[in-house]
């Protein structure tokens, strides 16, 4: 009885799912076998394609441009990501306090997430313009600048980075705001009877039980990370001189302005590879480290 019972939920359970595994398989899984197979031939998108087999790896292996879209890729990843999991964090704890106007202050850092990526982009071109933006004018008031910020090659990425971290933090602040509200109050006040201050109670009881959340959020914006694309291709166009040129854009401009959709292909399932190892990685890390329980 009992494991005519439990086929019974199993059935149930992927019944539940199905219609989910079915999209994710149609628009997910089978768009990554296609690029596999594209990723060995020679094709254009307008005429017959024709096998190359294992060349455009080859190709990628010496292209100095697609090295620098690896290189500048993961120097964004390692920026963005404990930038906005850490900074969300903190915005978190100061908004998940008792204080006046809370509610304001919530939907006021949530407004940048639910604004469209092209016009982040748009409103950081504007401001972050060397000549007439708004970032140099107030920088000028204290005798700094003026900058270049997307103009220049050693500043643009890292101005993709602030961007981007800006446009990104409230929603990490709301899921660690969910979090935080799930953290019993009885051991907050059991750890501050026991002598603990606020940095030991945030480390040794706060922290850990928010911990699902921070892996959760960790390998999310790492994935985003490694996706970059919208930011870029409003502000930069992946320069100056390639300084902004990261994985997903080289791959546009390949595959949509050069027509090179087998060499696109291939620099897809190398992001595909790059992004599973990762995952797994952090998840594999994360799970030795997290606290499920309450």
């Amino acid at each position: 009885m009992i494991s005519r019972a439990a086929r019974s939920e199993h059935v149930s359970g992927w019944l539940f799912v199905a219609p989910a595994a079915l999209l994710i398989g149609i628009f997910g899984i089978l768009p990554i076998g296609w690029a596999a197979l594209l990723s060995f031939q020679n094709n254009d998108l307008l005429t017959t394609p024709t096998w190359v087999g294992t060349q455009n790896y080859h190709t990628l292996v010496n292209d100095p441009v697609f090295r620098q879209s690896v290189n500048h890729t993961i120097v964004y990843t390692l920026l963005f990501v404990p930038l906005s999991v850490g900074g969300s964090l903190a915005l978190a704890m100061l908004l998940n306090a008792r204080i006046r106007f809370s509610r304001f202050y919530r939907t006021a850092v949530f407004i940048p997430v639910a604004t469209s990526t092209v016009a982040t982009g748009l409103i950081f071109n504007w401001l972050l313009e060397p000549t007439y933006g708004v970032a140099n004018y107030m920088l000028g008031k204290v005798h700094l600048g003026p900058y270049g910020f997307f103009q220049d090659p050693d500043q643009a990425l890292y101005s993709i980075v602030a961007m981007t971290v800006w446009g990104w933090l409230g929603f990490d602040v709301i899921v660690y705001l969910a979090a935080l509200q799930g953290v019993p109050e009885s051991l907050v006040e059991a750890a501050r009877l026991d002598g603990a201050g606020r940095w030991a109670t945030f480390r040794h009881v706060v922290f850990p039980l928010v911990s699902p959340a921070t892996l959760f959020l960790i390998v999310w914006s790492t994935i985003n990370a490694l996706q970059v694309f919208d930011e870029i291709y409003v502000t930069t166009r992946g320069g100056p001189l390639h300084a902004t040129t990261v994985m997903v854009y080289y791959l546009y401009s390949q595959a949509f302005e050069f027509f090179h959709a087998g060499y696109a292909a291939a620099i897809a399932e190398v992001l595909f590879a790059i992004t599973l190892v990762f995952s797994l990685l952090q998840l594999w890390l994360g799970n030795r480290r997290v606290h499920y329980g309450s």
